[in-house]
């Protein structure tokens, strides 16, 4: 089922975001990498809020899991 799919990528760029760790770069690094990582967090931002925005009109509620 392709909501499976996109479920599995969606996870997968979670994980890949979790394994990020911008504060162990090097000053210089993150100098140089500001501008593309300026507009990915720009890009991820967008797109997180339009999927959340499309989840709320659908009357639903976008909701932080409780820890356990």
């Amino acid at each position: 089922m392709r909501t499976n799919d996109e479920m599995a990528r969606l996870q997968a760029a979670v994980t890949a975001l979790g394994d990020l760790d911008v504060s162990a770069w090097p000053e210089d690094t993150l100098k140089d990498q500001l501008g593309e990582l300026s507009a990915a967090l720009v890009a991820l931002d967008t797109q997180l809020t339009r999927i959340a925005d499309e989840v709320r009109a659908r009357g639903l509620r976008v909701e932080e899991p409780v820890s356990a």
